[in-house]
């Protein structure tokens, strides 16, 4: 079985407490407040009290807390001080006795305010924000030039003799032949218009002469 340890801070609690709870009694009972009524008033402060504090433990910017905490420990600070000799318990003063009078009424809407008050909306993180799907956003037209594509290693070609005085005949592989119509059909495709002599060249990464017979071929 486990012993209950004495701590110095729950002791000191407990007689603040007793006497707190006494002198609300004393100035209650001084008030007109006799019989049961009489100790009905510090449990009504103390319940207050802790009412309010739960509820700033619970949410430290809520004001209507606070407020209400400062109403409860003036109500009990002034009870202790008004006991201890400054005030004449067998003549209460006409306001004293209205402010205990109206003491039940006021806790009541205080305790109400603290139990029905929602709590302050916490900030949202970003772990809790909703995920929306974002808006496609229109994609413009662009016109894209293929690369163009490596020309293929010609195989050797024997050059014939010539025959006569003029240019000799450039005979075109048919794998050029179709790597060149490709490249023109694309450039047409893309541009719009006919690829011109220099561009096939520069495309194939050949000889002009040779350019020169596959565009004529291609016309």
């Amino acid at each position: 079985m486990s012993r209950v340890r004495l701590d110095a801070v729950l002791i000191q609690a407990v007689i603040a407490g007793a006497l707190s709870f006494s002198h609300l009694h004393d100035l209650a009972e001084a008030a007109g407040q006799d019989g049961w009524k009489a100790w009905a008033y510090p449990i009504s402060v103390d319940l207050l009290l802790v009412a309010a504090w739960r509820r700033m433990r619970t949410h430290a910017d809520n004001r209507a807390a606070w407020y209400w905490f400062v109403i409860a420990l003036a109500a009990s600070l002034g009870a202790n001080i008004a006991t201890a000799g400054l005030l004449d318990l067998n003549d209460v003063p006409a306001w004293l006795r209205i402010l205990v009078a109206g003491w039940p009424a006021l806790a009541f809407l205080g305790g109400t305010l603290l139990a029905h008050t929602p709590p302050t909306p916490e900030p949202a993180t970003p772990d809790a924000a909703p995920l929306t799907t974002p808006e496609p956003e229109p994609v413009p037209d662009v016109t894209v030039e293929r690369a163009p594509e490596p020309a293929p290693e010609l195989p050797p070609a024997s050059v014939p003799a010539p025959a006569s005085v003029s240019a000799p005949a450039v005979a075109v592989p048919p794998a050029l032949l179709d790597h060149a119509r490709k490249i023109a059909d694309t450039h047409h495709a893309t541009t719009g218009t006919r690829i011109d002599l220099a561009t096939l060249r520069a495309r194939l990464g050949v000889p002009a002469p040779l350019a020169d017979v596959i565009n004529t071929q291609l016309a």
